[in-house]
Order: C-alpha cells, then structure tokens, then sequence
C-alpha cells in the first residue's frame, strides 16, 4: 500500500471533497478519484458512499481515517529520524493569520526559499480560531496566529512578537487624544471573532469607551485601509511586519499588551527541522524591520 493514497485519503477527509483535496495533495480531482479507487481494491472495501454528492465517507473509512493518520505520522517521523536532506526539502503547509501575509510571511519565506530551493511551500490565511484547529488535526505543518490563552499539550509554542495595542488614524486625520479619538469619529470593528478583534473589544470594555461602529471587518488588512481612506479610527494590534498601508498610519500607543503573535506546531510534527528553520527565519525578519526603523 503506498503511503500516497492514505496522504490523499486524509486530504478528502480534512477537506470535505475530492475537489478541496486536489488542491492539498497537488492533484487533479480525476487523480483523486483514481487513487481512491485504488485505495478501496488494496483493502476490499467501499470507503465512499458515492450515491451521496459528493460522495462521503462510509463509517467504516471514517473509523480506519485515525489508522491512517497514525501510519503517516510514524513514516514522516522515520524520515526526519533518519537525518535525511529531505527532512528540508518537500512541501511546507503554512496557516497564517491575514495581517502577517503581507509583510512577515513573504519575507520570512524569501530567507527560507533561498537557503533550502528544493522547498514547496503552500500558505492557508485563516482565523486564529481556525488555525488552531487545521494545525491541532495535522491539516497544517504549523500556523501563525495569537497565542492561546489556554496552551494545549499537543501543540509546541514559538514566541514571535508580542504586538501592543494601538489607535489607528488616517495620517491627515485630526488630532486628540485616544478616548476623544474614539468618542468622536466612527469606529471600524476588527470582527469580534478574530482573535485581535476579541483583544481590541475587550480593551474598549474594561476603558468604558463607547464606540459609534460604522462597520466590522474580517481581516486587520481591511480594517487599516479603510482607516487609511479617513472612515475612521480603530484599536489594533500594532503589527510587527507591517504592509506599507498599515506602516503609513498614524499609530497612537494604547499602553496595553495587545496580541502575543506566535507559531504553533504539533508536538509530534515530523517536519521539525523544517519548521526549527523557519522559525529563525520568521525571527529574523521581525529583526530586520526593526533595524531599519531604527536606521530610518
């Protein structure tokens, strides 16, 4: 049985449907059907119930799937045991909250591609809430995301940043202290779901500031360019790596602690050296930027 077809069957399983886990694996969807199918002669039994669209899996495939995972744990761990190369080289699947997508993963991403060329790497943007799911299930090889406020023994913790509160204001936008600030002008709400959105509404709570919210947002990226078009003001985590929208706001320290930004992985992950690398890199990057603000 090759270790391939319980790789993809896995993706279906994580993903959903065939079409979803095409894009996990780097296949086709017909390549997906066709390794399924080849999958259920190797163990003489159906483990789809293709009546359904799309097609689900049986119990039977539903009860074998933490088997399955288990078999790839232990031969991804074998590699990585065996000091290969290779332990650098394959694909790399990164979940990573929006508001790193711009500044910090491409250049953490730059430093690693560079150093180990044979490197595939697929970025998955989410929510923390999300993320932590994806990479606590193996979905993903790690994710950058918020702290947990409660960490969880099957994933390892890397610090990365600790990013404080701050108001965000159009550059030309008028003057005042933070509580006038936000007193006076409409608010633009990070969602409340997200974890920097959480973070941002309960400050607002225990500061008994009422807000007049104009709109809510999904992502820190939307939130900052609408602030940059003069529609507001918001509280935010000052974000370590910023994209030059966010850079060119005006930025009014809050003196609180704001968001803990760090990378999550599985205990148990066999990409380990890979994800070590990484990291360092991911450091790195928050080091650069911070000398060349300090040399501007």
């Amino acid at each position: 049985m090759s270790i391939t077809l319980l790789r993809t069957l896995i993706a279906v399983a994580d993903t959903g449907s065939f079409v979803a886990a095409s894009d996990q694996v780097h296949v086709s969807q017909a390549a997906v059907g066709q390794q399924m199918r080849r999958l259920e002669d190797v163990l003489g039994t159906a483990l789809f119930d293709r009546q359904a669209k799309p097609p689900t899996l049986t119990a039977l495939a539903l009860s074998f799937i933490p088997k399955a995972r288990a078999v790839v744990a232990a031969y991804d761990t074998l590699l990585a045991d065996a000091g290969s190369e290779s332990t650098l080289a394959g694909t790399l699947t990164l979940g990573a909250v929006p508001s790193s997508l711009h500044g910090l993963v491409p250049m953490a991403l730059k430093r690693l591609m560079q150093s180990t060329p044979q490197l595939q790497v697929r970025v998955v943007p989410g929510l923390s809430s999300d993320l932590v799911e994806m990479v606590d299930r193996g979905a993903v090889d790690a994710v950058i995301t918020s702290a947990l406020d409660v960490p969880m023994s099957s994933l390892r913790t890397y610090h990365i940043a600790q990013e404080p509160l701050v108001l965000i204001i159009a550059p030309d936008g008028p003057k005042g202290t933070p509580e006038e600030l936000l007193r006076s002008l409409p608010y633009i709400r990070h969602a409340r779901r997200s974890a920097a959105g959480k973070i941002s509404e309960d400050w607002l709570v225990r500061n008994r500031i009422n807000v007049q919210s104009s709109m809510e947002l999904e992502s820190l990226e939307t939130v900052a360019s609408v602030v940059a078009h003069g529609l507001g003001v918001s509280v935010v985590p000052h974000i370590c790596v910023p994209d030059p929208v966010f850079a060119g706001l005006r930025r009014i320290p809050l003196k609180a602690a704001g968001r803990n930004l760090c990378l999550l992985t599985r205990a148990d992950c066999p990409k380990a050296p890979l994800i070590e690398r990484l990291v360092q890199e991911i450091l790195e990057a928050v080091r650069v930027y911070k000398v060349s603000l300090n040399q501007n």
